[in-house]
C-alpha cells in the first residue's frame, strides 16, 4: 500500500477535518496496518480554548483518538480488499468496539502510533483488535473492533 496522503484520500470515506490519519507506516495485506496521527494545537477541537487552561484539558479527545484508530482499521480493511474501487457500492463502518481502554492520553506535539490486526474477514464483515501509542506507552487497547460494509445506496439514502 502506498503511505502516500493521497492513498489514504483515495480509500477513506471521509475528508479534512475529519481525516485523522496522517499516513500508513506499515502494511501487511489481510494481517497488519500500522499508521501515525499528528497531534496538532491546530486541530479544530482546540478552537476557541481559552489561554489560561491547565495542561491537562489539552489532551487529545478520546472519541478522536478512537476514531482515528477505527480510520487505520478501514484502511486495513479496504487495502486488503483492493481499494475503494473493489468495494465502489458500498461504505465500511464500525459496528461494534468492545474492551476498549484507555491507559494514557494524546496532547499537541504527540504522534500516534495504532497497530491493527485482522482477527477474521467474513464476507462483508470484518473482525479487528489491536493498540494505539506514543512512543513505548499504550494510550489505548481495542480488544476488538467489527466492521461492516452495507451498500452505498441504502447508508446515503441514494
Amino acid at each position: 500500500m502506498n503511505s502516500g496522503y493521497a492513498q489514504l484520500l483515495a480509500l477513506l470515506p471521509v475528508r479534512h477535518p475529519m481525516v485523522l490519519v496522517d499516513r500508513v507506516t506499515g502494511f501487511v495485506r489481510g494481517r497488519t496496518i500500522e499508521t501515525a496521527k499528528a497531534v496538532t494545537g491546530s486541530e479544530p477541537c482546540y478552537q476557541g480554548m481559552a489561554d489560561d487552561l491547565p495542561a491537562e484539558r489539552y489532551a487529545y479527545p478520546r472519541s478522536m483518538i478512537l476514531e482515528s484508530f477505527g480510520q487505520s482499521a478501514a484502511l486495513l480493511w479496504l487495502g486488503s480488499r483492493g481499494g475503494r474501487d473493489a468495494a465502489a457500492d458500498s461504505l465500511p463502518m464500525v459496528g461494534r468496539l468492545r474492551n476498549c481502554a484507555f491507559s494514557g492520553a494524546a496532547f499537541p506535539g504527540d504522534v500516534i502510533r495504532h497497530r491493527v490486526r485482522v482477527e477474521r474477514l467474513v464476507d462483508d464483515n470484518a473482525f479487528m483488535c489491536g493498540e494505539s501509542r506514543i512512543g513505548d506507552q499504550v494510550i489505548l487497547t481495542v480488544g476488538s473492533l467489527i466492521a461492516v460494509a452495507r451498500p452505498a445506496a441504502v447508508v446515503t439514502g441514494g
